[in-house]
């Protein structure tokens, strides 16, 4: 992409009165009003599930109330509970503000270096069904509950209100936009072209066949009430009920990650090739920095990252990290720019163990294309045995770490022994809501829909319920 079609903010973007969003009863269209939906959300699957229940449950597939403690198992193609065998259960609670269900050994991170297991607590019905060899619980709950977790689950309770509201609002757009949106075409969960030369593969938000959305980074982070733990999280869900990103009368596909690096990434970057004209390549500062140019050539990619230009997201104030990062997040410390450095052996044995194919020794690391914010899309991986190109920017990342690399966002040299230093900026794919940057903005006083236009442009907010 050219540079005379990214975003490029003038110097009084944000002035004294910066823009607002356009508001509903502004635009040319009637708002769509809906019910507040249930969503369904898989929390686990393993082949035995352990279960407790605070408050009365009744199960409505034996009729019967449900003791405190409990355990499902699966036996050939079915659920295995009260020494019965069932096709599904379905917990329901007798009292839904009240009643709670805990589960035991969620396991959150999955494939992350932070990955763990915890018992969770949630309210709303426990639904077992089985999937793939396995059980799987789902929670079905009203959406406004499942974001009084969501947000406190992606982000510190400690956040400022106006961040807060700014991120219902997108997850609550992001979780929207396929149930509502007239135009959405569901997808294949995994996406991949593979030739002798090349492998692209991508991976769908519409995943999951038997619920709505799943509990971990793949979807939204949710991790049940454990994570309700400020009013402030409440009033920021109750101040925005209902209220979605809008973009020519549909419901916007509000994507969001850690930290951008200092430009936002494009959808069709990192998965289906579509272009959404509200998620562009904003650079993250009210001014553009003198280094900054076309960060698809590889010139100018290789001096952004290598350099550390201001923006939002580039912080190192403890009070605002806090505000985004959960305990376990904060064990990631580099963040806007980081180092990881391996042996030619270890790079070859990682990449291996990954992706599957033996490239033999590898040789070199080649960029062949980035997108607007610096981020590899294809990377060519030379070796003793085969060279390969891959993409999008999740599967490099999937194939250059044990668990996921921050980003595609790297530049890569070698060492008089032939290591292989990867220094990268940013942390996710990078496209949408930065979330450091958003927090940095709350500190700095702008108010959520302020937050949400410059992420968003050409947006719009509107209450649907």
């Amino acid at each position: 992409m050219s540079a005379d079609k990214l975003f490029v903010p003038k110097s009084d973007t944000f002035s004294q009165d910066p823009p607002k969003s356009i508001k509903a009863e502004q635009m040319q269209y009637p708002p769509k009003k809906i019910t507040a939906p249930y969503v369904k959300v898989g929390i686990m699957s393993a082949p035995v599930i352990q279960f407790r229940f605070v408050g009365e449950f009744r199960c409505l597939e034996t009729g019967g109330a449900c003791s405190e403690s409990n355990s499902a198992t699966f036996e050939n193609g079915k659920i295995r509970f009260d020494n019965q065998l069932f096709d599904q259960l379905s917990f329901v609670p007798v009292d839904e503000k009240t009643a709670l269900f805990e589960l035991v050994d969620v396991t959150i991170g999955v494939d992350f270096h932070w990955e763990r297991k915890e018992n969770q607590q949630f309210q709303g019905a426990l639904n077992l069904i089985v999937e793939n060899g396995k059980l799987t619980a789902v929670n079905r709950l009203l959406i406004e509950d499942y974001l009084y977790s969501v947000i406190a689950s992606e982000m510190s309770a400690k956040a400022s209100l106006e961040l807060l509201k700014a991120h219902a609002i997108i997850s609550r757009s992001w979780l929207l936009a396929p149930m509502l949106n007239s135009n959405v075409t569901q997808g294949v969960a995994v996406n991949e072209t593979r030739t002798a030369n090349e492998v692209i593969k991508w991976y769908e938000r519409d995943a999951h066949e038997n619920f709505d959305v799943c509990a971990d980074d793949h979807c939204q982070r949710y991790q049940g009430v454990s994570r309700i733990s400020t009013p402030l999280v409440r009033e920021a869900i109750d101040a925005t009920r209902g209220e979605v990103l809008i973009y020519g009368g549909e419901i916007c596909d509000a994507r969001f990650s850690k930290s951008c690096g200092g430009v936002a990434e494009l959808f069709e970057n990192c998965w289906a090739p579509v272009h959404h004209d509200y998620l562009t390549a904003v650079i993250d500062n009210p001014q553009v920095p003198e280094i900054y140019a076309d960060l698809t050539v590889e010139e100018n990619a290789d001096r952004w990252i290598r350099t550390a230009p201001e923006a939002f997201c580039n912080t190192t104030d403890k009070e605002i990290l806090e505000q985004v990062l959960n305990n376990y997040d904060q064990e990631t410390t580099d963040f806007y720019r980081w180092k990881v450095q391996y042996t030619q052996v270890e790079l070859s044995a990682l990449v291996k163990k990954r992706s599957g194919i033996d490239f033999g020794t590898i040789t070199n690391l080649v960029p062949v294309e980035r997108g607007t914010s610096g981020r590899l899309t294809k990377l060519k991986i030379v070796g003793t045995l085969k060279t390969l190109t891959v993409g999008k920017e999740l599967e490099i990342r999937k194939w250059l770490s044990e668990s996921h690399l921050y980003s595609s966002a790297f530049v890569i040299d070698r060492t008089a022994d032939g290591d292989f230093i990867l220094t990268g900026a940013g942390w996710g794919h990078g496209v949408g809501l930065c979330q450091i940057g958003a927090a940095v903005m709350g500190a700095k006083g702008y108010k959520y829909d302020e937050i949400l236009l410059h992420y968003f442009r050409g947006s719009s907010i509107e209450k649907r319920y």
